[in-house]
């Protein structure tokens, strides 16, 4: 059984910064590609940022050029620095690894929740106005 735990997670003002982390214990790790991704209530969950082993970073639009991805893979770690946070951003907060290790999460589609599993519980990010 795979354990994955998020972390990082809170209150901020608009504008703010939080660094959230997620620390799994899947010996695959470090050939996958994993990521973040976010669900706010009454809406699905979506792929916030990808990366691929190798460090290739995949960024959704919607936080493009606010949120930074990176991993350690000899920490079997995973982190997303998000900046410049607006209340759009409030959800909770996910990390997850490709099904396949073949998966190519650089490119279209990268993002797609459902070629993800080993999913965490979660960290609540809450931006207010």
């Amino acid at each position: 059984q795979v354990q994955v735990v998020e972390s990082g997670g809170g209150s901020v003002q608009a504008g703010g910064s939080l660094r959230l982390s997620c620390a799994t214990s899947a010996y695959t790790y470090g050939r996958y590609c994993v990521g973040w991704f976010r669900q706010a209530p009454g809406k699905e969950r979506e792929g916030v940022a990808v990366i691929a082993k190798d460090g290739t970073s995949n960024v959704a639009d919607s936080v493009k050029g606010r949120f930074t991805i990176s991993r350690d893979n000899a920490k079997n770690t995973l982190h997303l620095l998000m900046n410049s946070l607006k209340p759009e951003d409030s959800a909770m907060y996910y990390c997850a690894q490709a099904k396949s290790e073949f998966y190519t999460c650089w490119g279209p589609g990268g993002h797609n929740p459902n070629a993800y599993v080993d999913w965490g519980q979660g960290t609540q990010v809450t931006v207010s106005s």
